[in-house]
């Protein structure tokens, strides 16, 4: 009878046990990397009464008759099972997909095994996690490098200082523009219009915002070479900023053909957009202009002073027209109404203009020697126009060197090989660290420490270091962390049996308790 009492106090110790359990993991069903326990028990020693006995050839053999002393916590065990993964789109959480843990060290040198990837990087440049400590794996380029267990700071290449500067090609000039200061604040974008509001004897306007300069540049006014250009456009930027010269500096255009300023241009022929040709003319004399006129003068016509305009008719009503280098051939057929015909210099495609011409009837009507006469020419020459409208004049480049931190990076990211790559903007993309996974044996074994943190234990084996995605480690998940295994709705379930085998017990005690009370009364 005093054995049951035991037997209830020991199940209620080891069912409260198992309760502290359930306890934990489901206060920790919301824990990023947490992993789920389970409480076992196991009976413990038995007092016997009669011992076994072997058959004999008279009598058969007995079992043992033993009595237990109730139950005892046999083992708390880690569920290490992988669970469901959680996006949170911030590019430094990571989860593993699949087996490995990740390697954190404490101030102390104690290295911890972890599912929880919430990381981050501090001033100094260190990869660490949520509790300040440091994420190991390799620093630098990873390139060819194994697996390791060392802390990962980031660091960049020194950055010489360096003026922006844009360049593009307009109308086959390419055109580059610098800032004088070497520092960020040259990179803007500047933007070319121009105006015929502005008044007389203002040359160009500015507008600064922040990250543009808007250069309006009087329609009117001429500028008498680049240089002129580049003094009245700083003049404008430096009134526009308050009587101050912009951080960026003086801003210098060059050409790679100089020589296409040689001349004075207005404002409107610098930032026209149209930087094409200018057709050249062919001016008929009045006795010729009622029958005849020119329609268009093709971009490659060469034509230049006076030359005189005759034409033959054959026997066969075949018109040739010829006006200095310039010859055509109209056929009777084509005569029977007017038309327009090309007029080409020796046979060329592209030195030619269009001449309209009367039918034979009219050019029958008139005698032939009436129809001859001067024409003036002029030669078609390309557009004076530079077409600075049509830049995409992004400066870029600017900085003023010196050592580079994180807060120069513009952006940072973690592939499925745990390769952390950032965007500089004058380095460009670079890989500028890993972080590197650890698998045991017996991950059972590890020790749990709080913190998510696991530590290796003489059970557990050493650490195997390996790259994600390699050794049957799993890929790296950026932008994600592992969610808790709890299964709540087992832990509910689990909690409703072990209340029901803790009042059991406690009813076992009482029971005893009333079996001992009618013992004593015996005596009454």
């Amino acid at each position: 009878m005093v054995r049951s009492l035991y037997s209830g106090v020991a199940g209620m110790v080891t069912h409260q046990s198992k309760m502290d359990v359930i306890g934990n993991n489901i206060s920790n069903v919301s824990t990023y990397g947490y992993k789920s326990s389970r409480a076992t028990f196991r009976d413990v020693y038995y007092q016997t009464s009669s011992a076994a006995s072997a058959a004999t050839p008279t009598s058969g053999g007995t079992n043992p008759t033993q009595i237990g002393y109730g139950s005892k916590l046999g083992s708390v065990d880690v569920n290490h099972s992988q669970s469901v993964m959680s996006t949170t789109g911030y590019t430094l959480d990571v989860a593993i997909a699949g087996e490995g843990y990740l390697q954190v060290m404490d101030a102390d040198g104690n290295i911890f095994y972890t599912k929880a990837g919430m990381f981050d990087i501090d001033a100094e440049g260190n990869v660490v996690d949520v509790n300040g400590n440091f994420v190991l794996g390799v620093s630098g380029d990873p390139t060819g490098r194994e697996a390791s267990s060392d802390k990962i700071k980031i660091s960049l290449p020194y950055e010489s200082a360096a003026r922006a500067q844009s360049d593009d090609t307009i109308n086959g000039i390419t055109y580059t523009i610098k800032a004088a200061n070497e520092n960020e604040y040259g990179n803007v974008n500047i933007v070319f219009a121009a105006s015929s509001s502005l008044p007389l004897g203002q040359k160009a306007s500015a507008t600064i915002t922040s990250s543009s300069i808007v250069v309006t540049l009087n329609s009117n006014e001429t500028f008498g070479s680049l240089a002129e250009l580049n003094q009245e456009m700083n003049n404008a930027i430096t009134a526009a900023n308050g009587g101050k010269k912009h951080a960026g500096g003086d801003f210098t255009i060059t050409m790679s053909d100089p020589a296409f300023f040689s001349q004075p241009l207005t404002g409107a022929e610098i930032a026209n957009p149209d930087f094409g040709i200018n057709s050249g003319t062919v001016t008929l004399p009045d006795n010729l202009s009622q029958f005849f006129s020119v329609k268009s003068v093709g971009d490659e016509f060469s034509g230049t002073g006076t030359a005189n305009m005759s034409m033959t008719l054959d026997a066969d009503d075949n018109l040739t027209i010829s006006i200095g280098q310039y010859t055509a051939t109209i056929s009777a057929s084509q005569l029977e109404q007017a038309g327009t015909v090309v007029m080409k210099n020796n046979g060329s495609s592209t030195d030619s203009f269009v001449l309209s011409y009367p039918n034979l009837n009219t050019i029958k009507a008139y005698n032939l020697d009436s129809m001859t006469g001067t024409v003036d020419m002029t030669a078609s020459e390309p557009s004076s126009n530079l077409g600075l409208t049509q830049g995409n004049f992004l400066l870029s480049g600017g900085t003023e060197g010196g050592e580079q931190t994180v807060a120069d990076l513009t952006g940072i990211s973690i592939d499925d090989k745990g390769i952390i790559s950032a965007t500089h903007p004058s380095f460009g993309l670079m890989e500028i660290g890993r972080i590197d996974l650890a698998t045991f044996a017996n991950p059972a074994g590890l020790s749990q420490v709080g913190d998510t943190y696991f530590a290796e234990s003489q059970n557990s084996g050493e650490p195997i270091l390996a790259v994600a995605g390699t050794n049957g480690t799993g890929d790296i998940l950026g932008g994600t962390l592992e969610t808790s295994n709890t299964d709540l709705a087992h832990e509910m379930a689990d909690m409703i049996t072990t209340q029901r085998g803790f009042q059991a017990c406690s009813r076992l005690i009482t029971v005893s308790d009333t079996m001992l009370e009618e013992l004593i009364n015996l005596k009454r």
